[in-house]
């Protein structure tokens, strides 16, 4: 979702990031309950307090219900439920959003606006719309609930996309509930509202949900709700469903699951590997697949791991420009260069591929599918390591140098660009083999520098087998054996 919104901006659209926060309805509820559980199993033991069949296995609960012992001991052995359920909730949200901005601001990601559902209970804006929804003739009673004509609104929404009456008739369309017997909402009608606020009362244009793919049934009916309002939710309203991230680790499943107590955080993973990787993965598929993340790929630092190929690729051109300019040879200016000495097919293909840039953003906005921007900044990396490999900068005559120096650095800001939308960093130093102290680095003629370091090492001939070509060779204590 960030990464679209980096990509929507750049095509030229006003963007706003907003974190819809349930916290109303049958999901706090159990949140509430587990918490209240564990708070239970602290004061009378484990075995003396079943967890509810539905509850929260995770560690993150116990660490929730010792807390709240902590700060109020006993008291809440005997309270009502209303009275637990309540102050419980709040506990735990007051707790967990916090740890959870902290988390997505490691991750390089900040909201415009937390949105909490509770406010539009609270300010009546539920009821409100469901009143509006009954106004136009979309609700009726039965048992006591009041229903929303689900099936009527998507029967004209069908037909108005251009589905046949037969095709519509096929379809098992069914109401839905909007405040039950008992007087409360449904989290459909919070839904509802929530959307109005947002096309009606604020006023945007364009709403894109981020989902997981296990509510795709909802994606119909509520853009059908929001037409019977008026709203043109059928056009407005889109919404990117997100297919499951399988992690990998040691060729095997790493298993996720909120209630079996195994679920994967995000501050654990970014323990595991750095935010550029955990970004580029999660951004490498369309939403439309599913993504596995290979933990132990994400922490190589080789040619196999995609973002650091493309990091590469970025550090590589710094070091060459940042040599060049120290040896009297400056980046040109675009009028300064002769383009018609590039005729190599590494060269020209570079070129087509660096042309596309701009219709690969644009078509990335059009689909919602960002993974577009991955895929391009790969085959452009692969592009300019060819290149690099075939044509030679440093030597060549002045217009063959100008024009080669000029194309390598247009790479660079258009691999700068692009990592910059994805939200991960454009390495401007790169490091190759077994890591080294930074002093090693600072010490080096250009301060800019692609080392390859190899333990063992002793002339140029022990690497013509390696896929890169580095600025500095050294061995395995940090002496320079070649250049």
């Amino acid at each position: 979702g960030d990464t679209l919104a980096n990509v929507l901006r750049r095509a030229g659209c006003h963007t706003w990031k907003e974190f819809y926060v349930n916290d109303a309805g049958n999901q706090i509820h159990k949140f509430a309950e587990s918490i209240h559980a564990r708070y239970m199993q602290l004061l009378v033991g484990e075995e003396n307090f079943p967890l509810p069949e539905n509850a929260y296995h995770g560690d993150d609960i116990k660490e929730l219900a010792q807390a709240f012992y902590e700060l109020h001991g006993d008291r809440y052995r005997d309270e009502p439920e209303a009275v637990w359920l309540e102050d419980m909730s709040r506990f735990g949200l007051e707790t967990n959003v916090p740890k959870m901005k902290e988390d997505l601001r490691r991750y390089g990601i900040e909201y415009d606006e937390w949105f909490f559902e509770s406010t539009l209970h609270q300010s009546g804006f539920v009821a409100e719309t469901v009143e509006l929804l009954t106004q136009k003739g979309w609700t009726y009673e039965k048992d006591g609930a009041l229903w929303l004509k689900t099936a009527q609104l998507l029967r004209q929404k069908y037909l108005a996309e251009g589905k046949s009456e037969k095709q519509v008739d096929k379809l098992d369309l069914k109401d839905d509930v909007l405040r039950r017997a008992n007087g409360f909402y449904t989290y459909f009608a919070a839904d509802i509202a929530y959307h109005r606020n947002k096309l009606e009362i604020r006023g945007f244009d364009l709403c894109i949900n981020v989902w997981g793919a296990d509510h795709h049934g909802h994606v119909a009916r509520l853009q059908a709700a929001l037409d019977g309002l008026g709203l043109d939710g059928s056009h407005r309203l889109v919404v990117v469903l997100m297919q499951l991230v399988n992690l990998l680790q040691d060729g095997q499943p790493v298993r996720m699951s909120k209630r079996s107590g195994k679920t994967i955080a995000l501050h654990d993973l970014l323990d595991e590997v750095s935010v550029d990787a955990a970004r580029y993965f999660f951004n490498s598929r369309a939403a439309t697949s599913p993504v596995d993340f290979d933990l132990d790929l994400a922490v190589r630092e080789d040619s196999e791991n995609p973002v650091y190929y493309v990091q590469y690729a970025h550090a590589r051109i710094c070091t060459l420009v940042a040599r060049l300019a120290q040896e009297g040879y400056p980046v040109p200016a675009a009028d300064q260069v002769q383009g018609e000495v590039l005729t190599a097919e590494e060269e020209t293909a570079l070129v087509r591929t660096l042309a596309k840039f701009p219709e690969e953003i644009h078509t990335a906005a059009r689909d919602y599918d960002p993974s577009r921007i991955n895929r391009y900044l790969t085959d452009l990396a692969g592009d300019f390591h060819r290149f690099y490999g075939a044509c030679r900068i440093k030597g060549e005559e002045p217009a063959l140098l100008a024009a080669r120096l000029k194309l390598a650095d247009s790479v660079r800001s258009v691999l700068a660009n692009g990592l910059n939308l994805l939200g991960v960093h454009s390495q401007d130093t790169a490091i190759i083999g077994d890591r080294m102290d930074t002093d090693v680095i600072a010490g080096m003629e250009s301060g800019l520098a692609t080392v390859l370091v190899l333990s063992g090492c002793t002339s140029r001939a022990d690497i013509n087998d390696y896929p890169y070509r580095p600025t500095y060779i050294l061995n395995g204590v940090g002496e320079i054996v070649a250049e």
